[in-house]
């Protein structure tokens, strides 16, 4: 198992809330969540391997592998449960672990994403591709584009300059090689089995993920709570960071 870089923060007798970053991105884009949910909660962000300060191990990953290292992680730090947040890749992971490892998992918020790989997979590869010939830098921009509205982006340059810097450094290799294992995820027939509570955070004006993924997820999982952002794209933590926050807090309690 690779190691992960994380980091905690909060009271150490409080719940365990364990945040699952988005592909190309690290622990810190969940800055904007600290402030809102540190007092309430022991928060354990980490980096997913081959990102940020992570290792990264040579591809191609699969959502299996990505699961194990955050038991391997808990194991670790020896939680035997947490509640868990992801967003994209992170979510896709969180999903993973609802299906196979429900038993470490308390609540599960699963935020701007999707049961399966949304595009075919030969995109996937495609891109992954790009990334170990032309560097992050390739699709950077277009990326960017897809994270945050004109409107945010104008209003808070260097913040987004900051999660830009963070998706160029990622490693080509980690970038690659988790875009392959989002190319192989599929549990959309298994989300009737998933029986822990869930939420499900979309985005209205997402244009990686659709909110009808979410919802489709919401249909599917008994009982889960659906919270339908209407602003916001693919980091809807970051730009509407209060109504995000205000929906997660509800759910977890």
């Amino acid at each position: 198992m690779p190691e992960l870089h994380h980091r905690l923060d909060g009271p150490g007798d409080a719940p365990v809330l364990l945040l699952s970053n988005s592909l190309g991105t690290t622990l810190e884009m969940w800055d904007r969540q600290l402030p809102a949910l540190a007092e309430r909660f022991r928060l354990l962000r980490y980096d997913a391997r081959g990102h940020g300060r992570s290792e990264v191990p040579e591809g191609p990953y699969s959502m299996a592998d990505l699961g194990a290292d955050v038991v391997e992680l808990l194991d670790r730090l020896e939680m035997e449960r947490a509640s868990f947040c992801g967003l994209l890749l992170g979510g896709m992971v969180g999903v993973w672990l609802g299906v196979h490892a429900p038993e470490r998992i308390d609540r599960l918020a699963l935020c701007c994403t999707a049961a399966h790989r949304v595009r075919p997979a030969e995109d996937w590869r495609a891109l992954a591709g790009t990334v170990r010939e032309q560097g992050v830098e390739a699709v950077a921009d277009a990326t960017i584009g897809r994270w945050f509205s004109p409107e945010f982006r104008e209003a808070e340059p260097e913040l987004v300059g900051s999660v830009r810097e963070a998706l160029v450094s990622t490693p080509p290799e980690g970038y690659a090689s988790s875009a392959e294992a989002i190319s192989g995820h599929d549990e959309r027939d298994r989300l009737g089995d998933l029986a822990l509570p869930t939420l499900v955070v979309t985005a209205a004006d997402d244009p990686s993920i659709s909110p009808g993924e979410g919802a489709a997820i919401a249909e599917r999982v008994p009982d889960a709570r659906l919270e339908a952002l209407p602003h916001g794209r693919h980091l809807c933590n970051i730009e509407h960071s209060e109504a995000f926050n205000r929906a997660l807090i509800a759910f977890l309690g």
